[in-house]
């Protein structure tokens, strides 16, 4: 790793240069972000996963810089301009704008008129001209007249047009007005007038203007969405007069013809090429910017998404509902395994709902149901009353469950996978119902994207986005770990260091040989080498194993240190970690070596106290407000249970019990100031709110926060 490059990681991310270097180096070898930060905090200094993955991402910047400056100087020599002292200045810049200036003039495009004047020969007249000594201009410009250039006036022209050029390459004048731009540009959108009735979803921003500044993510990438679809027309804007004062204070030295010549030029370079190249710019940056935020929002949503606490293995019922095409029943047992599959029609048209809860509470007693969980979507609280009107013999819990994406998987390669036989209606069920047992599990089958929990998730650039919901479906996957006897190969996917190759393997090997007894049974699992298997054993558990570490986060690299701590207190390793008390009266310093540190060993101490304990706690039952089951019953001045179900920058989106959501803005949420509301609110979070305006028509529920 080049000393510079650790240098700017170091100070950009406030990090020490050694944990950044011993990270780069773990990572170059194969280490992933997991791994890295649960088990080599001794290396790192305890950095999280969140450091390691910027890390990550800034290493990866300035990699692909590095490889943009190659390209750079390689174009230049190969043009026989590069000299030893440009190439020194770009080799030490680590500014991507900076670069670019530098490249500028040598960047392959298509012929400018600058570059037209200069095939004429009238580069030494730009020369001139530019140098404003006062000259005579006409008499000057007769000596460059040709075939080409038959009037003075064409060779002025011409040769304001290299002027123009130079000055739009000055890399000075570039830099000070993008801080211009970030400092005082205005964002400007007007709708387009023809497309002004189609654009209606636009009409906050039919006429609008903003300190670029001050425009935050969200409002930013729904302009550029405008845009994008057509709908509006964006323009940044900066103080022109201001602009040109700088550009003119640098470039305009005489008050004769020749200084006149130079402030058209300047004027002209504005104009035409430094004002559009660095709106162009400046926009990209902004909306990486954006991006950045948005994909966060969305990584962070996803993330609490996939950590909500499972119901666990219980036999199920889980409800598709509908109205005219009823209501999709299908029952799973513990494993979630398909069992049964019926249509119910309690709703109208046909409003069979005495043989509805007839056909439901059989199935219960026939499979021995603890819990129905209901899909959130069209006729979700018609059925959910239904449901709690049956009196079952025993206890039955009823859960909501959140089917954004059900579709999408229950039409996927995944679903066909596991139900060949099964059409796309069961599978939309299934999906419900395992989502209620394991969110976790069933949710890493979908694309993230289609979870419903991002904004503008459609916008950003998909490749940080596919990226960054990766690492953080990975980071989920991880902290909990994974049964290695029940996971599917989808969630062994995400383990670290396995993978899709690996995964099948695992399961395949787990159907031709049945259970695996111990983690390093993974060793036989076929193309599993020495480094797969060190980062993905700690991640795996194995419940009633021959060894009780395999039921824990316990790495099989430390195992030989808990059988020294047992063996000091004459247990058995089992004993030992059953043995809470025991295990207090040890000296952790006693184990510390020049490979194991306290980081570690406290570590192991957490993990032995909750051996096979899943972090994510318990699935807990919510109820609506049973006075309304649709937007026509919600009325302004309400006070009502909701639950969270997506986190924007300008707000959160609650259910209160109707298909659409109301929108809590952020400004409503508390009295407090806040940046984001995630800073007070987190996704499943139930509130009790207040309805404060209500559109119908539009589909619009506004709410306000009640603590």
């Amino acid at each position: 790793m080049e000393i510079k490059h650790l240098e700017i990681i170091s100070l950009a991310l406030g990090i020490q240069q050694s944990s950044v270097l011993k990270t780069v180096t773990l990572m170059n070898d194969g280490a992933t972000i997991p791994f890295i930060a649960r088990y080599r905090k001794e290396m790192t200094g305890s950095l999280d996963e969140v450091q390691i993955a910027d890390i990550q991402k800034l290493y990866k910047k300035l990699i692909e810089l590095d490889l943009r400056k190659v390209f750079i100087i390689a174009s230049i020599e190969e043009q026989g301009k590069l000299t030893p002292e440009l190439r020194s200045i770009i080799i030490n810049s680590f500014d991507a704008n900076e670069i670019e200036d530098i490249y500028l003039p040598y960047k392959r495009k298509k012929k400018t008129r600058g570059d037209v004047a200069k095939e004429n020969g009238l580069e030494s007249l730009a020369k001139i001209i530019l140098g404003q000594r006062n000259q005579y201009i006409e008499e000057a410009a007769i000596k460059y007249l040709n075939d080409k250039i038959t009037t003075i006036q064409d060779a002025i022209q011409g040769a304001q047009d290299i002027v123009a050029e130079w000055i739009s390459e000055d890399q000075d004048i570039r830099e000070k007005l993008r801080q211009n731009f970030r400092k005082f540009g205005v964002i400007q959108s007007k709708v387009i007038a023809k497309k002004k009735s189609e654009a209606e979803k636009y009409q906050d921003y039919f006429d609008f203007q903003e300190l670029l500044s001050k425009c935050p993510s969200h409002r930013y990438l729904a302009i550029m969405r405008g845009e994008n679809e057509n709908f509006l027309k964006i323009n940044l804007i900066i103080d022109d007069e201001r602009a040109l004062q700088l550009i003119d204070r640098k470039y305009i030295q005489s008050n004769g013809k020749d200084g006149d010549i130079v402030a058209d030029a300047v004027l002209d370079s504005y104009k035409r090429l430094i004002h559009p190249s660095l709106e162009t710019q400046i926009k990209n940056e902004f909306k990486e910017k954006a991006d950045d935020d948005a994909i966060r929002v969305f990584g962070e949503n996803l993330r609490q998404l996939l950590l909500a606490a499972p119901l666990g293995q219980k036999a199920v019922i889980a409800i598709d509902p509908g109205f005219r095409t009823g209501c999709k029943v299908v029952c799973l047992d513990s494993n979630g395994d398909f069992q049964e599959y019926v249509t119910i029609f309690p709703h109208g048209p046909q409003n069979q709902a005495s043989e509805a809860k007839d056909m439901i509470k059989n199935l219960v007693y026939k499979y021995q149901i603890k819990a129905i969980g209901i899909g959130n979507g069209t006729a979700s609280r018609e059925t959910q009353s239904l449901v709690k009107e049956i009196a079952f013999d025993s206890k039955v819990e009823i859960y909501m469950v959140n089917e954004s994406g059900a579709s999408i998987y229950s039409a996927s390669d995944v679903a066909r996978e596991e139900f060949p036989d099964k059409d796309i209606t069961i599978r939309g069920a299934v999906s419900i119902g395992r989502r209620l047992m394991d969110p976790l599990a069933e949710l890493v089958k979908i694309d993230a994207k289609s979870i419903g929990v991002g904004q503008y998730q459609h916008d950003v650039h998909q490749g940080k986005l596919k990226e960054n919901l990766e690492i953080t479906v990975s980071s989920c996957v991880n902290k909990v770990g994974v049964n290695l006897n029940t996971a599917s190969r989808h969630i062994l996917t995400y383990i670290a260091g396995l993978g899709p190759s690996l995964a099948k393997n695992i399961v395949e090997y787990r159907r031709v040989n049945g259970d695996f007894k111990s983690i390093d049974q993974l060793n036989k699992v076929p193309r599993l080498g020495d480094k797969a298997y060190e980062q993905a054993a700690g991640f795996l558990r194995i419940r009633d194993a021959e060894n009780a570490l395999d039921n824990t986060g316990v790495h099989p690299e430390c195992y030989h240190i808990v059988a020294q701590m047992s063996k000091k207190t004459n247990m058995s390793i089992k004993d030992f970690v059953l043995n809470s008390e025991v295990r207090k009266d040890l000296k952790l310093t006693d184990y510390v070596s020049d490979k194991i540190g306290m980081p570690t060993l406290i570590d192991i101490m957490k993990e032995l106290d909750k051996p096979g304990l899943d972090p994510r706690g318990e699935a807990r039952t919510f109820s609506f407000d049973d006075k309304i089951k649709s937007i026509e019953d919600v009325h302004e001045g309400m006070v009502v249970p909701g639950i969270v179900t997506n986190l924007t920058n300008f707000g959160a989106f609650v259910d209160i019990g109707v298909k659409q959501d109301g929108l809590l803005h952020i400004s409503q949420i508390t009295d407090k100031f806040i940046q984001t509301p995630g800073e007070v609110l987190k996704l499943q979070q139930e509130l009790i709110v207040k309805v404060t305006g209500i559109d119908v028509s539009r589909k619009r529920i506004n709410l306000s926060c009640l603590f």
